[in-house]
């Protein structure tokens, strides 16, 4: 006899009456129970990715739940063969990104993140982080799977990181680094600097000329790009040269290879509206000894003050016309 709750075809989930908390415990179970039948399984998706928040133990009830990890990697394995030729239209990449959604629930939460870590879990996602296609269902796939790596990352566990270092995260965050979005990039560059904030992710990036390399090649692109990237990317690039500039040999190599773009006033707008961003550029010009750390912060102060200016004694309106002149 088989263990798993049955339901009628086309069953959708409704909300038990009672009292206010009730209706809400009943959906969640009752959806949790919905991705084991297959034909309620895209809208226990749906509901259940879009109301993660409001469950605060969604996690474990996933985990613990039987035959639930199961039918989620059902659904992520189910679209490889859309991947390669490129063929994966709206729907199916919303479907998979719903279970991903979930999947990150589970990896950000204390009580599963390490028994998903423990059932290599991420690597079922590096097939979509391996994609270049650049139609919106393979960059919001790579983004949404570049989230679950994220949530990972964000907890700050050295047994994570080792874990990822095993795996091939690096060259796949490089490469999206490279060619992704704006989007796709920004969370790729965070997670290496999450892993280079980490003594061993450090000593793993430095370990060879051909890794620091690989790395610092990839940021110097991200840097000097016709376009000037966002704030929010940049501040992730000067903290991953920062952290680099702690390595002795890697230092040594900044010194040489550092853009241009870092060591003159051409982010100077960014640098005076975020103070961290400044106070990191800073720091890894002084680690590498650079000579113009001075002037720079000159041109900064100086830049400041001219604000500062602005804003106290802003110019005065014209004065109207008298009439009859």
């Amino acid at each position: 006899m088989s263990s798993y709750p049955t339901m009628p075809p086309n069953y959708v989930p409704q909300e038990e009456p009672g009292n206010d908390q009730a209706p809400s415990n009943y959906k969640l179970f009752t959806n949790v129970m919905g991705l084991l039948v297959p034909d309620n399984r895209e809208h226990a998706l749906y509901e259940l990715s879009k109301k993660r928040e409001l469950y605060p133990d969604l996690a474990p009830t996933l985990w613990y739940s039987v035959g639930v990890m199961a039918a989620l990697l059902q659904e992520v394995i189910s679209v490889y063969n859309l991947l390669h030729p490129a063929d994966l239209a709206g729907p199916a990449s919303n479907r998979v990104c719903n279970a991903l959604a979930l999947l990150q629930c589970v990896g950000s939460h204390p009580d599963t993140r390490m028994m998903c870590i423990r059932a290599h879990l991420p690597l079922f996602l590096y097939p979509f982080l391996n994609t270049a296609t650049k139609t919106r269902p393979f960059e919001y796939l790579r983004l949404t799977s570049l989230g679950v790596i994220g949530a990972l990352v964000k907890a700050d566990d050295a047994e994570v990181v080792r874990f990822l270092l095993s795996t091939e995260i690096i060259p796949l965050c490089l490469r999206i680094m490279e060619t992704g979005s704006e989007l796709s990039k920004t969370v790729a560059t965070f997670i290496v600097q999450k892993i280079l904030l980490f003594d061993i992710g450090l000593q793993y990036l430095c370990a060879t000329p051909e890794r620091f390399y690989a790395v610092s090649s990839v940021l110097q692109k991200m840097t000097t790009t016709c376009e000037k990237p966002p704030a929010r990317l940049l501040k992730h690039v000067i903290r991953c040269y920062l952290r680099l500039s702690d390595h002795t040999r890697a230092r040594d190599a900044l010194k040489h290879c550092l853009p241009e773009q870092l060591r003159d006033a051409t982010f100077s707008e960014y640098l005076s509206e975020d103070l961290g961003m400044r106070r990191w550029l800073f720091q890894l010009l002084l680690n590498i000894g650079d000579p113009n750390v001075t002037a720079l912060q000159q041109q900064q102060m100086q830049h400041q003050q001219q604000q500062q200016a602005m804003t106290t004694n802003p110019t005065p309106p014209p004065h109207p016309m008298q009439p009859g002149m």
